[in-house]
């Protein structure tokens, strides 16, 4: 089984967004069972879709999340090593990955953006804002850079990250990574959605945007492809009481 694992959001598109996204994954692979398990905020909870499989079996969570963090490395983990009868795996985060790279560019032009490759004086005046949630992991800010760097050889024009709750590792506000764009005579400034739902950051953001703002990626083909890459990825991988052990021997 493929279990999704959102955070959760209270804004009522975050549950929509991820229901349609697990149908677009079944879509993709017919006969793969996938459940949601939310961190919080929502209904599933994962620690109710954990405890809804009493038989046993095996599953793969895969997070819907685009960075590493405290729930990738722990919270993730733990929930799964608190189901013992299940055999289970997690999977890496997400990003960074050229299949997000994809997915943004689309939603990108759905907001507006050029359609086709820009010329080099249209390249002078473009620019993106990547913007994510932040987090106090110093790997979150790398894989989010890592990121904007594949945006940016895919676009042609510079893709500067930044953060929607800034943190110590993660410094950088949406609105200031905008104004120092603009200070550099970058007049045609966008806002990328380094969300994978819509919520609190991904409307604040987009607020902030000059010019255009794209969507979170959703239910994009290029998520569920992923998706399915970190799940094949994961079933090759130790389980989780394995991982546990090695690690405490």
């Amino acid at each position: 089984t493929l279990i999704l694992v959102p955070h959760g959001s209270r804004d009522p598109r975050a549950l929509a967004t991820v229901t349609a996204l697990a149908e677009r994954i079944r879509e993709q692979r017919p006969g793969l069972p996938v459940r949601l398990g939310h961190i919080e905020l929502n209904e599933p909870l994962l620690t109710d879709t954990l405890a809804a499989r009493p038989g046993g079996g095996s599953a793969v969570l895969v997070p819907l999340l685009l960075s590493p963090g405290q729930h990738v490395k722990h919270d993730i983990p733990a929930a799964a090593a608190d189901a013992p009868h299940l055999d289970t795996r997690v999977a890496a985060p997400l990003g960074p990955h050229p299949l997000l790279a994809e997915a943004l560019h689309a939603r990108l032009v759905q907001a507006g953006w050029p359609p086709l490759p820009l010329g080099t004086t249209a390249r002078r005046h473009h620019a993106v804002v990547l913007a994510a949630a932040g987090s106090r992991d110093p790997e979150s800010a790398a894989g989010t850079e890592a990121a904007a760097a594949l945006l940016a050889d895919r676009l042609g024009v510079p893709v500067v990250p930044a953060y929607a709750a800034p943190t110590a590792a993660c410094a950088r506000p949406v609105p200031e990574a905008l104004k120092a764009l603009a200070d550099q005579g970058r007049t045609r400034v966008a806002v990328a959605a380094y969300f994978t739902a819509p919520g609190r950051f991904a409307t604040q953001s987009a607020a902030a945007a000059p010019w255009i703002a794209a969507a979170p990626l959703g239910a994009h083909p290029a998520l569920a492809r992923l998706v399915l890459h970190r799940y094949d990825q994961a079933r090759t991988a130790p389980p989780v009481a394995e991982q546990r052990r090695l690690t405490a021997v």
